[in-house]
């Protein structure tokens, strides 16, 4: 099975991405760049966050909570859910 990167490092990674560039948009003072890159750092961060909350939910064995543990139906509607804050 291939290594796990830690999620703090994977968030780490992300931000400094998004600031390298938007350093670059704050060095030419492209006002707009800079407003684009928020936007999309901050969606990027939330979809991000997904899916390691999916990957975290179904790798490795970890203690299942009460109601869903054995349960496929609970487990299908916590997915639903999950889906639906898109």
């Amino acid at each position: 099975m291939a290594s796990v990167r830690p999620r703090q490092q994977i968030l780490d990674n992300l931000d400094s991405v998004y600031r390298d560039a938007y350093e670059r948009a704050k060095a030419t003072k492209d006002e707009r760049r800079m407003a684009d890159l928020d936007a999309a750092y901050q969606r990027e961060q939330l979809l991000l966050e997904v899916l390691l909350d999916i990957r975290d939910g179904i790798s490795g064995p970890k203690p299942k909570a009460p109601e869903t543990s054995g349960n496929p139906l609970a487990a299908l509607d916590t997915i639903r859910r999950i889906t639906k804050l898109r």
